[in-house]
Order: C-alpha cells, then sequence, then structure tokens
C-alpha cells in the first residue's frame, strides 16, 4: 500500500479532480474548447517551469524568473518603439533572459553565492530594471505590431468536433516544442545525467570529472532564456507590456515542479512530471473559477494540496526507509 502511494498517490488525487470538476461542471469542463484553453493560459508557465526543472534537478532553484519575463516583455515592447523587426527584437529579448540567467550561474558557480541569496538579489535588481526601462507605465497600443501580437491568437487547425472548430494555440504549440527539448536535454543527453549526479552528490561529482561551475552556469542560462521566452509569451498574448506580469510565475514554476516530482519514483525533478504539476495548477484554477470560487480561497486549497501531495510522497519515502 506505502509503494502504491507513493508511485500514484499524487495521479490518484489527480484523477479524484478531474472527476470532481467533471461532476460539477459537466458542460463545460470536459470539453475540448476548455483544455485549449487552460492549455494557452498555462502555456507560459509550461515554458518557465520546464526551465526551472533543469535548475532544480541539480538541487538550486532560481528565484528570478518572474522578474525575468517581465523585463524581457518589456524589453520586446521597447525594442517595438524603434521600428525594430519583430524577429529581431525578440532575438534580443531573448538575450536578456540568456544573460540574466548566466549572471546568475556566476554569481552561484564561481563567486560561490547561495543561489537563494543570488536569485533574490538579481530578482530585485532585474524587477527595478523593468519599472526603470518601462517608466513604471504599461507599454501597448499600436507600438505593438500586429504580427506579433497575432501570433498569440492564431493556431493549428485540428478539424472539427461536434460541429466547433478547434484550433490548437501556437502558445501551446511553443511550450509542448519546449518541453520536448528540454525533455530530450535532461533525460537523453550526458549534459542531462551530469545535472542529475550534481543534484545526487556534488562533490562526487566533481570528483568523478564533471564540470560542476561549468555546468551550472550553463543550467542557470538556460533557465533565464525559458523565463525571457515566457514574458515575450506574455506580452503577445496580451498584446501589452508591464513591469509586474510575470510577477507570479517564479512560485508557480517551483510549486509544479515539486508536485511533478512527487510522481517520480525517487523524488527527483522530471520534465514530464513538471507538466502533470503545472497542469494541476491549470486545472484546479481553471475549474475553481468556473465554480466562482473567490481568488483567495482558490490561493488557500491550491497552497493545501501542494503541502498534501508533497508531504505524503516524503511521509511513504520515510516510512518506507
Amino acid at each position: 500500500m506505502l509503494t502504491l502511494l507513493r508511485r500514484y498517490g499524487t495521479l490518484i488525487g489527480f484523477a479524484a479532480i478531474l472527476l470532481f470538476f467533471w461532476i460539477s461542471l459537466p458542460d463545460t469542463f470536459m470539453t475540448a474548447r476548455n483544455w485549449l484553453n487552460i492549455s494557452q493560459q498555462m502555456s507560459m508557465l509550461i515554458v518557465v517551469a520546464a526551465g526551472m526543472t533543469i535548475v532544480m534537478v541539480m538541487g538550486d532553484f532560481d528565484l528570478s524568473v518572474g522578474s525575468m519575463a517581465s523585463l524581457a516583455g518589456i524589453a520586446v515592447a521597447v525594442l517595438f518603439t524603434v521600428d525594430l523587426p519583430i524577429w529581431a527584437a525578440v532575438s534580443l529579448a531573448l538575450m536578456v533572459g540568456l544573460v540574466g540567467g548566466a549572471i546568475n550561474g556566476v554569481l552561484i558557480s564561481f563567486i560561490g553565492i547561495l543561489p537563494f541569496v543570488a536569485t533574490l538579489a538579481t530578482l530585485t535588481m532585474l524587477s527595478g530594471l523593468a519599472f526603470v526601462v518601462s517608466g513604471g507605465k504599461t507599454i501597448s497600443g499600436r507600438v505593438i505590431p500586429e504580427g506579433f501580437s497575432s501570433f498569440a491568437r492564431g493556431g493549428l487547425s485540428l478539424g472539427e468536433w461536434g460541429g466547433v472548430a478547434i484550433t490548437l494555440p501556437n502558445l501551446t504549440l511553443v511550450a509542448i516544442v519546449i518541453v520536448a527539448l528540454v525533455w530530450v536535454l535532461l533525460e537523453q543527453t550526458t549534459f542531462g545525467r551530469r545535472l542529475y549526479a550534481i543534484g545526487g552528490n556534488i562533490e562526487a561529482a566533481h570528483l568523478s570529472g564533471v564540470a560542476v561551475r561549468k555546468l551550472k552556469l550553463i543550467a542557470f542560462a538556460l533557465t533565464g532564456s525559458t523565463a525571457a521566452l515566457a514574458g515575450i509569451m506574455y506580452a503577445s498574448r496580451v498584446a501589452s507590456a508591464n513591469p509586474t506580469q510575470g510577477s507570479s510565475l517564479m512560485l508557480n514554476a517551483i510549486a509544479g515542479v515539486f508536485l511533478g516530482s512527487t510522481f517520480s519514483e525517487h523524488g527527483e525533478p522530471r520534465v514530464l512530471g513538471t507538466i502533470l504539476g503545472v497542469l494541476i495548477l491549470g486545472i484546479l484554477d481553471n475549474g475553481l473559477t468556473q465554480l466562482s470560487v473567490d481568488s483567495y480561497i482558490r490561493q488557500i486549497l491550491v497552497g493545501g494540496i501542494i503541502i498534501l501531495a508533497v508531504s505524503t510522497s516524503s511521509l511513504t519515502k520515510h516510512l518506507r526507509s
């Protein structure tokens, strides 16, 4: 029973949540349109959480991803004001995340600052920089090219279902591509195996010849890049950018990774588990919103479910040992 609970407890809880909302919202919840809507709403968080998984497999985390996303969104909007082409503005905004993540990697790997302290400091700095660059205002209107904002509104046609046209949103497609790339990186490459080795025992990995500092720097740079991409996706979706648009991404991304780790047999972060964790958060938010549950009650319920899932996983491991 302990083995069953440890391996499938979160999955059973996930199924129970689906069943509850299916029964409570029979006409709207289990529909293709609603699920595609959930996928689009959660696409930015999925991208950030996939990137967060890269550093969390090493036992680290990045508190600056929310501010990184906000700054990248501001950067791409500001670059549009100087009539830069879409591809160039997006590329430069992605560089913001790459450089910001690399700075985190240098602070943690080469200077030796604890991840909590280093990324908390860069969180504050990046947040302030986003306000400085934007002048503390939302950037919107004609400065945002139609081709940029229309990307989020488009998608891949999947035909018709029940007489209703079904389209897979472009933002969901981007999230799927990022998840696939991160899965290949972590599960199918030497780079990924070395990251897991660092997370298992950093001293043993170092003594085995693993370039710990270099790998950590690369991992944080990749995490920063995914955060920047999420900020650009959000700016495309709402056709605007503001200095606080990514503020909720960090905590939800970490929560998604922790929830996802409960699907793993040994409790280590896996990107597919992370996506399931994010999906749980998205389904909860969507279902509770449709039930007209107040936002603060939703926060309490989501927090409680995270505590229950992670503590149950930890307890079963302790009892098993």
